[in-house]
């Protein structure tokens, strides 16, 4: 039992069986620790237990935490490869006890793992104690045996560990595993502690006071957190003294002399261990939602790729090296952390991709530099103007210039440099200001340009902890927001969504002991900075304030699920209407979504069907869904279609789903896109899409409304329940309902043709030949003329054509009568008299006794409305006049 996986399933193990319960490591990025850039330590996520803020359904606790050191104040990137023991990624063992057995059954548990279970041999081991801990010292002796010389009193802070200025604090205690003497150093208090005999393997925490400020007293619950680095502890048990030796590293850097055929001994041995070592923390800030980027962490992820990259091309590698090792990397940890293996195609294509990118920004800048400096002799100075130039124009970063130039002697003009920098700003500020609409957001460029961008952590958690970096009210900062007060808030990560891509952003909330603050909307500005709009509920926000966030999960889980229906929606339509679709604008919320897309005619009503079919068989998939990085180019040619009004950079997130079962993508995935937003883990998240209307937007634009899962259900369960009592009322089975609704339409119909026939017969006066007492003679012209009740206007006209028929020659005059006192009137003409009577003329005279405005026609047929029925024979007998007069 001496392997690294061995090694951690045995420790845990040994404390399941101890009674503790063992946690997965939490994420590299900390959700409830906004002043780490990483997780460097097994307690991060215990830390508000710690503290009294969380409460857990266990007091004991083991884990296996993944942790990186890479900036900020723990940052041991420059040392990797370097050093037996330095690392950017590290594993650390740890038990826990949040109140329940404190320093003799620590040490006991301690003690018997090391000794009895990993069976090193004692007199190979010493511990240290903080000077004034006379109870750790006499525990040590009785439980573990040990001489008073091999229990060493440690009088400074190396022993004595501290959360914060204020916060729990207490005495170490840390157990030493010597090497033997044929290595140099002394043990620790010792003259040589610094040299590598003696090296720590595991650290215990007795975390028994609470630092306030100016006293320090006792905590009523002590409570234990350790931690033991597991490249160490394999190091002691493989016999090797250096961490590059245990069998994981060994196996990683095989993996990188067989892609690069360079042996890993003598000048490329350094560079070998850089690439191993940062094939795991990139590979693992990936797994956890972290891209490389300009900023933050994703800077911090970048610059390490960079390193590692570098060194694959000190080796000679002709082409991108960094993802061929991915395999190997899971072939040793995949098994104990399955976010690796989920996240292998993102990793592989994010490595590729940056290597690919930097190998021409390496050539082209290692080729300008070159250039810059021919004339330059050791200890000389680059001038800061040209390392700007390189970095502005070319994108050489100004620290792999320094290290470029370092093994020469030169160093750069940092301070020149960074006055380049501030003069580029200022001269962007002043573009910004000078932007027309965009200069009421000057505020949010100011700001962005000062914290630099947010940190977001919403694809991978929704509560995460972050710290108040300012506040807007009334157009300008505020250092704080009463209760009852609105306004906006940025903090330096967020779990919550910047509205962007057609996906609205998120709601919650923000708190703080005796603070409470409702997040009613969260946008992005100035490229990367989230504002949260806040009103305070309880207490006062303040500037610098640590605040916990919660996104509203259920209201995300609604977006995620619409945002994920839009992608399968999108790909749907073009299998059923053709490849000319192509989306114009989406709407993606909590309750619905809405799809604006091109096609130039409506969509007929089982091509509907088939479309909403389509989607929810890949629904039915409950395919993961699964995000890569990759070059917008790159990603379009491999057939990723980009989202309407979605602005991209060289890099892009794409997002893919399902697997195609038909057609010429058969066996392929289903759908492939561009997309920033957030997503369901798997397509049977989405649980059912169901399409609620469709129609016209604009010329050739289409409309799409749908729901999915409870909402869909809803909608269905109420569109059912309509059925039901339709089929009810019909005395039939709701499968019958719509056959027998057909009939009673189509008898419907009939009856209205036959009442329509009856009504035109009526008006024509009973059907008499020549309209019986409805004609009569004016000015030596025959004139039809009557007023009739509920005939439909549209018919009018086409009694009026039977009525000339039946004079022969002659004038039809019909006025009918509406229940809500309106009147429409229509003026027949034969055609021997259009010469004399116009039919426009005609109707015009009747329609104003009508209380109309005229009408329109043609000579031999004109129609007119008007608003007052009461003067319908008063109408006639002003056409009647009319003709009379002519």
């Amino acid at each position: 039992m001496s392997g690294v996986n061995e090694i951690r399933s045995a420790f845990l193990d040994y404390f399941a069986g101890n009674g503790h319960e063992v946690v997965s490591s939490s994420p590299l990025v900390p959700r409830n620790d906004p002043t780490l850039m990483f997780t460097n330590a097994g307690m991060v996520q215990f830390k508000n237990v710690f503290t009294g803020l969380e409460k857990r359904d266990y007091q004991r606790a083991a884990t296996a935490q993944k942790c990186v050191r890479a900036g900020g104040k723990h940052n041991d990137l420059d040392n990797v490869g370097y050093t037996a023991r330095h690392h950017t990624f590290f594993e650390m063992l740890g038990n826990f006890s949040f109140g329940d057995y404190f320093k003799d059954r620590a040490i006991e548990l301690a003690w018997n793992l090391i000794t009895r279970e990993f069976g090193l041999p004692k007199d190979r081991l010493l511990v240290t104690v903080f000077a004034e801990d006379d109870e750790a010292f006499d525990l040590w002796k009785k439980i573990a045996g040990l001489s008073d010389s091999r229990i060493i009193r440690i009088a400074t802070s190396d022993n004595f560990w501290a959360m914060g200025d204020t916060g729990p604090c207490g005495p170490c205690s840390e157990i030493f595993y010597d090497h033997g003497d044929h290595i140099w150093g002394g043990p620790p208090g010792s003259a040589e502690e610094d040299g590598d005999r003696f090296i720590e393997i595991w650290n215990l925490v007795f975390m028994q006071y609470e630092q306030l400020p100016g006293e320090r007293v006792s905590l009523p619950r002590p409570s234990i957190d350790t931690g033991m680095g597991l490249e160490r502890i394999a190091a002691v048990m493989q016999g090797v003294h250096d961490n590059y030796d245990i069998d994981l590293f060994r196996a990683l850097i095989s993996a990188s002399v067989n892609a690069t055929g360079v042996d890993a001994e003598g000048k490329a041995r350094a560079s070998h261990r850089v690439i191993a070592d940062h094939l795991r923390s990139t590979s693992f800030l990936i797994a956890d939602g972290v891209l490389p980027s300009n900023e933050g962490r994703g800077y911090v992820l970048r610059r390490i790729m960079r390193r590692a990259m570098r060194h694959a091309h000190l080796l000679g590698a002709a082409e991108p090296l960094m993802w061929k090792l991915v395999p190997a990397l899971m072939r040793e940890m995949g098994r104990a952390y399955p976010e690796l293996q989920r996240a292998e195609a993102l990793i592989t294509e994010t490595l590729r991709l940056e290597e690919t990118r930097f190998r021409k920004t390496l050539e082209r800048g290692l080729t300008l530099l070159d250039d810059a400096t021919a004339d330059m002799a050791e200890g000389q100075e680059l001038d800061g103007e040209t390392a700007f130039r390189l970095y502005d124009t070319y994108g050489f970063p100004l620290d792999l210039t320094q290290d470029a130039l370092r093994a020469r002697g030169i160093s750069v003009d940092t301070d020149a440099f960074g006055r380049a920098m501030e003069r580029q700003k200022a001269e962007a500020r002043a573009a910004w200001a000078g932007s027309g609409e965009a200069a009421t957001d000057t505020i949010w460029f100011g700001l962005k340009e000062r914290l630099g961008a947010t940190e977001f952590l919403g694809y991978e958690t929704e509560s995460a902890e972050g710290v108040v970096t300012a506040m807007v009210r009334d157009n300008g900062e505020v250092m704080e927001l009463k209760a009852g007060q609105s306004g906006f808030v940025v903090v330096n990560q967020t779990p919550f969504y910047g509205e962007s891509g057609g996906q609205v952003g998120d709601t919650g909330v923000m708190t703080a002991p005796g603070m409470r603050a409702v997040v009613t909307d969260t946008q992005k500005k100035a490229d990367g900075l989230f504002v949260h709009s806040v009103t305070v509920e309880l207490g006062n926000l303040t500037n610098g304030l640590a605040v916990e966030m919660d996104v509203d999960h259920g209201r995300r889980g609604a977006i995620r699920a619409n945002h994920s229906a839009t992608h399968l929606l999108h790909e749907a339509l073009r299998e059923v209407l053709g490849t000319h679709v192509a989306q114009k604008g989406s709407l993606v919320n909590a309750e619905r979504l809405r799809f604006d897309f091109s096609h130039p005619k409506p969509i007929e009503a089982e091509e509907l069907r088939e479309v909403e079919a389509i989607a929810n068989s890949v629904v039915l998939q409950n395919a993961p869904v699964e995000t890569r990085l990759m070059g917008v180019d790159e990603a379009i040619e491999q057939g990723a279609m980009a989202l309407f009004g979605e602005k991209y950079g060289d890099e892009v997130r794409v997002v893919s789903m399902g697997t195609a079962t038909q057609g010429e993508k058969a066996g392929k995935t289903y759908s492939l896109e561009l997309c920033g937003g957030t997503h369901v883990r798997r397509t049977g998240d989405i649980g059912l899409v169901t399409l609620v209307s469709e129609g016209a937007v604009a010329a050739g634009v289409r409309r799409l409304e749908a729901l999915t899962g409870a909402a869909a259900r809803e909608y269905l369960e109420g569109q059912d329940a309509r059925l039901r009592e339709i089929a009810g009322i019909l005395k039939v089975a709701p499968a019958d309902a719509a056959s027998r609704v057909a009939v009673l339409v189509e008898e419907r119909r009939k009856l209205e043709r036959e009442l329509a026939e009856a009504k035109k017969k009526l008006a024509m006066g009973g059907g008499a030949a020549a309209g019986g007492e409805a004609v009569r003679e004016v000015g030596g012209v025959k004139l039809m003329a009557r007023v009739v009740d509920g005939i439909n206007p549209k018919d009018l006209k086409g009694i009026a054509d039977d009525g000339k028929k039946a004079l022969g020659s002659g004038v039809v005059v019909l006025v009918s009568r509406a229940e809500d006192n309106k009147a429409a009137i229509v003026v027949g003409v034969t055609e021997d008299l259009t010469a004399r009577f116009n039919a426009v003329d005609l109707v015009k005279a009747g329609s104003e006794v009508l209380g109309g405005r005229g009408g329109g026609g043609r000579p031999d047929m004109a129609q007119a409305g008007g608003t007052d029925a009461g003067q319908a024979e008063a109408a006639i007998e002003a056409i009647a006049a009319a003709i009379a007069a002519g």
